[in-house]
């Protein structure tokens, strides 16, 4: 794909005083500094004289001021997430914030360099895009350049002026046959190839620009798409040449409203500012507005594509394998296959980063404020081709290390003095070569025994620790699993209860265990609870459990030492026995009230008793609101959305659960918390214990056996069997120059360094933002060494050392090259998720377009071949990522929508803080698979096709997943032989109520797509809740919010009015 050029977007607001000093727009006069914060009084784009040209731009693109210092990279080392200045409040006067449907016209766009008077006349002809009229317009302002003077065919055209609009308005609606207004696409240019593409059109938006409908403008006949071209898009771009009537484009049929934007509040803050009263003159309202070719819809296809991305990708690796022997290598994109082979840097499963090229200056990081950071997945599931990590055990002397800086002995510890001496990597140390460790050096200065050893060879290796890395110098007890039962009324009305016990009876007996070993030595326990908890005796020796009653949970105490924890295997006919009686035990039960707090603690007095760490499994069904410690009470307030007050939603009760999070961690405590409500529960606060143990939080909504059953069972099977460590520490080192400053994810921080988890699992990451102390050196590189303390399934304290070394450079260029989208991402989502819980929502969406349109603008200005401002140019290796910080921003926790359920939004933002890249990528950018192209004949599935309503067809069936739900879409014109072979029926009007299972039917194609459902389900972290759509039923609705190309259900653009915005912004920027 070549750099790409964008389309006009909705008229978005202007930026706000605040950072770095950027003039705002085309004022002669210069203003006071402008960043690009959406949400502050617009700008307005002036009319075009109504023969469709344009005056020149007003100012060379040259000699732009330098870019500013801004609070990404500031000198009192704030950092994103991190502390309050770094999301700073909105100025007062904001009026509105991105997201809505505005009614604002453009902001002044940034000029390009004057052309020749003819070659400008011909450009601005073939480029005259109408504006979704929001109104009338202002009269404009009288020209401020000797370029407007030129004689143009038809009247002068008018300089653009700024013109300040009151927020709050309401604007008169527009008929669709009023001129257009000049959009930023008229001085965009495309940067790279010509574009014999179609034009950008596009009607008067009556309503939210949905996929489908167009922007009204002249065809780009000969612009281009600038900067380095993009790999494999050297071509123009296709597309038929422009036919149609001139001027706009009706709305098509369905859509309501007024020709402008209706107006909606409290979708992202307020009312969007509507035309100031009382300046001179409006838009002639002449329908033959446009001179000049006839419009046609800009073509999707033209702007930069995620699936391509991918599939590019794809093709490139096509399944082969990848080294780790060089220093900085950018590795193969998450959603690729490919094997790795370890050669002395840490396989991208373990660890991805942000860019692999390293800045070397704190002034170069603070210029490009493209974040650093490293995700580690220290666990991370391995393919059957990757080679399993290899454990090196050095007896009682145990590893080797840097006497300084601790740091472990690795590939990038330099042996001297013929192999007495090393010098370390990371602090440059020199430290003596224990005499048992001592081994001659090669004619190139390695150790013979290089390729012997895995922590002088591999990236990444285990070592057997002593007993000084063990709690009190004694080994550690196999891990336990605590089953905690809620039997209040509804959980055993629901059946819920039975499912439970059913499926305990055989997934016990699949309990994780280590490679060869015969039986799990992990133990289990078993408690259930309304208002009061029971405690169950499975010793061996028992013909019947026994049962103990607590009822005083202020003081929770575990009434029985022996026969609580037990081996599985020894008890396994007691605990049967057990599983056999509860249901009916609680049968006539009407108790609906729970406690919450004590469960946990009681988890925590067990493994205190018994010496071990552990895992709870806690199911649980409503607010706990019986007299206990940790009683919380319904503060779901609806009026709070879109206010200052908002954060409070996602931010934990304190108190009771931060002790108990503590508690948990010092003894290994992990909580994994399976919610089944009818309503709300506070899930902020039920997840924090969860968030900060390594744990996890499922929650089925409204749960029924027969539609939820299936979803539940497969998370729970998944939850008990992934391999998992327990009581672990985590620390990262780096080399001089730079060290590990901000943590994210399911931890526990007691100081700056040491990263505490009461367990970690194969799907849990952590994001590490990475800042400079002092200056870098190009040739040693920097270096990142992840080492993690655990204890195993089994019970053997082992260290997991993961090490990466990266490149560093003074060319920006380098930096931008080597930038890896996908965990560009992950770091934004969880430091924007983190913020959320300080800072008003919009400020962090502002923010996140900000740095968004400044890592743009400085890779424009100091990395891109000279071309026009209104060229859009993107990093090759960034040219997706504003449809991903678009998608973030639409997420549910970062809208303002009362239509949300909190406790889904706390759910979403508990969820995210603890993903690695390959989940961020996916619950960000879905993959919507088309299965009616599918040839059952052959294993390959069908490209995926761009998350948008136009890539729908009404014969088609697609699949939709994104780690978290999937559905099966089936269009209303189906072929009747597919339903026929997926349902076994005539057709789809025979198809009844929602449907979460596709029916066993003895066809080719329900085999194939059955396979290939399982197969996602169980290659996802989560089993994912599956769902039969039809389309335009009701419940299509909801897989509709996971097309993220286009409009936001709840609020939010489509990803081709934020390229535009953030163009804007861009060009903003560079003035």
């Amino acid at each position: 794909m070549s750099q790409q050029g964008y389309v006009a977007a909705p008229p978005y607001s202007q930026a706000q005083p605040g950072m770095g000093g950027y003039q705002g727009g085309f004022n002669p006069n210069p203003t006071q500094p402008h960043y690009g914060h959406y949400g502050g009084p617009p700008q307005a784009f002036n009319a075009p004289p109504p023969t469709g040209m344009m005056k020149a731009p007003v100012s060379s693109a040259a000699g732009m001021p330098p870019l500013p210092v801004s609070t990404q990279y500031n000198p009192n080392g704030q950092q994103n997430g991190a502390h309050a200045q770094r999301y700073p409040a909105p100025p007062a006067a904001s009026a509105a914030a991105y997201g809505q449907p505005p009614q604002s016209p453009y902001n002044s766009m940034a000029p390009a360099a004057p052309p020749p008077a003819q070659q400008l006349t011909n450009q601005m002809g073939a480029m005259n895009l109408g504006n979704y009229a929001p109104g009338p317009m202002q009269s404009p302002l009288p020209p401020t350049s000797p370029m407007a003077q030129q004689p143009f065919q038809g009247p002068p055209p008018p300089a653009m002026g700024q013109q300040q609009m009151h927020p709050g308005v309401q604007s008169p609606h527009m008929s669709p046959q009023m001129s257009p207004l000049q959009s930023p696409m008229a001085n965009m240019q495309m940067a790279g190839p010509p574009m014999a593409g179609p034009p950008m059109a596009g009607p008067p938006m009556a309503g939210p620009p949905m996929g489908g409908q167009q922007m009204g403008g002249q065809p780009m006949g000969g612009q281009q798409m600038g900067g380095q071209p993009m790999g494999g898009m050297g071509r123009p771009f296709p597309g038929p040449p422009p036919t149609g009537p001139g001027g706009f484009q009706q709305p098509g049929p369905g859509v309501a409203g007024p020709a402008g934007y209706p107006q909606q509040a409290g979708q992202f803050g307020g009312q969007m500012p509507g035309p100031q009263p009382g300046m001179p003159g409006a838009f002639p309202g002449a329908p033959g507005g446009l001179a000049g070719p006839p419009q046609k819809k800009l073509d999707p296809d033209s702007i930069p594509s995620t699936t391509q991305v991918i599939a590019d990708d794809q093709a490139k690796q096509d399944g082969g394998v990848f080294s780790t022997n060089m220093r900085g290598q950018l590795p193969p994109l998450v959603t690729t296959d490919f094997t790795v082979q370890d050669q002395g840097n840490a396989s991208p499963r373990f660890i991805r980063c942000t860019t692999y090229t390293l800045p070397c200056t704190q002034d170069l990081a603070k210029q490009c404020q493209v974040p650093l950071a490293a995700i580690i997945k220290p666990f991370a599931r391995l393919p059957k081709n990757d080679t399993p990590l290899y454990v090196v055990n050095h007896g009682d002397a145990g590893p080797i290390r840097c006497n300084r800086c601790k740091a472990y002995m690795c590939p990038y510890m330099q042996f001297i003095d013929g192999g007495r001496r090393f010098q370390c990597g990371f602090c440059n140390c020199v430290n003596e070569v224990p005499a048992n460790y001592f081994q001659h050096l090669d004619h190139m200065g390695r150790r013979v025994d290089f390729h012997e050893r895995p922590e002088l060879s591999l990236g990444s290796y285990e070592f057997t620790a002593t007993l000084e890395y063990c709690k009190n110098n004694k080994p550690p007890n196999a891990p336990a699993y605590i089953f905690m039962i809620d039997v209040s009324y509804n959980n055993i009305k629901s059946g819920l209860v039975k499912l439970i016990c059913d499926e305990l009876k055989t997934l016990l007996d699949n309990l994780p265990r280590e490679e060869g070993v015969e039986s799990s030595a992990v133990k289990v326990g078993f408690v259930t609870y309304n208002k009061v908890l029971h405690f169950y005796n499975v010793k061996s020796a028992l013909a019947q459990p026994q049962m103990m009653v607590v009822s005083d949970t202020a003081e929770m105490f575990v009434p029985l030492l022996d026969g609580f924890l037990v081996n599985y295997q020894d008890s396994k006919a007691v605990i049967s026995n057990l599983l056999e009686q509860i249901p009916d035990m609680f049968a006539d039960t009407n108790e609906s009230e729970t406690v919450f707090a004590p469960v946990i603690q009681a988890g925590v007095e067990a493994f205190k008793a018994a010496e071990c760490s552990g895992k709870l499994f806690i199911f649980h069904s409503s607010i706990p609101t019986a007299e206990a410690p940790g009683k919380l009470k319904n503060r779901d307030d609806k009026k709070l959305v879109n206010t200052d007050k908002e954060k409070t939603l996602f931010q934990p009760q304190k108190g009771v659960y931060e002790q108990l999070s503590k508690d948990c961690v010092a003894q290994g405590c992990c909580v994994d918390l399976f919610l089944f409500p009818s309503q709300y529960v506070d899930l902020a606060t039920l997840g924090d214990v969860p968030s900060h143990t390594g744990g996890s939080v499922y929650k089925y909504n409204n749960f029924q056996v027969e539609a939820d059953g299936e979803h539940f069972l497969r998370d729970l099977r998944k939850d008990v069997q992934k391999s998992i460590g327990f009581d672990a520490i985590m620390r990262v080192r780096t080399s001089t120059g730079f060290r590990a400053t901000e943590f994210f994810g399911a931890i526990h921080m007691n100081n700056t360094t040491d990263i505490e988890m009461a367990a970690v699992d194969c799907d849990k990451a952590l994001t590490v933002e990475l800042k400079h102390d002092d200056t870098l050196s190009e040739e040693s590189g920097a270096l990142i060494q992840c080492a993690l303390l655990y204890t195993t399934i089994s019970g053997q304290r082992r260290l997991r050392v993961h090490n990466l070394s990266l490149n560093c450079s003074n060319q920006l260029s380098e930096l931008y090259k080597n930038c890896e989208t996908d965990s560009l991402v992950n770091f934004f989502a969880k430091s924007a998720y983190r913020a959320i819980l300080n800072q008003p929502l919009k400020s962090v969406r502002e923010i996140l377009v900000n740095q968004t349109a400044h890592m743009l603008a400085c890779y424009r200005k100091n990395c891109a071949s000279p071309s026009t401002a209104g060229q859009l140019i993107l990093p090759d290796a960034m040219k997706v990522f504003p449809v991903y910080m678009n998608s973030l921003m639409k997420s549910s926790p970062l809208v303002g929508s009362t239509e949300l359920s909190t406790d889904d939004r706390a759910l979403h933002r508990l969820a995210v803080m603890a993903m690695g890249v390959e989940d961020t990528q996916l619950l960000l950018y879905p993959r919507l698979i088309p299965l009616h192209t599918l040839d059952v004949s052959i294993e390959t599935l069908p490209t995926p096709v761009r998350c948008s309503e136009e890539r729908l067809t009404d014969s088609g069936v697609f699949l939709l997943e994104n780690g978290q739900a999937m559905f099966l879409w089936l269009g209303q014109a189906c072929a009747p032989d597919i339903i026929q072979s997926l349902f076994n029926m005539p057709s789809l009007a025979h198809l009844q109520g929602t449907m979460c299972t596709l029916p066993e039917v003895d066809s080719p194609l329900s085999k194939r797509i059955r396979s290939i459902i399982s197969d996602l389900l169980e290659k996802r972290p989560n089993s994912m809740k599956f769902q039969i759509v039809r389309q335009r039923d009701k419940p299509e609705m909801v897989f509709r919010q996971f097309l993220v190309e286009d409009k936001g259900l709840h609020g939010g653009a489509s990803y081709m009015d934020f390229l535009c915005y953030v163009h804007r912004e861009i060009r903003q920027l560079l003035t």
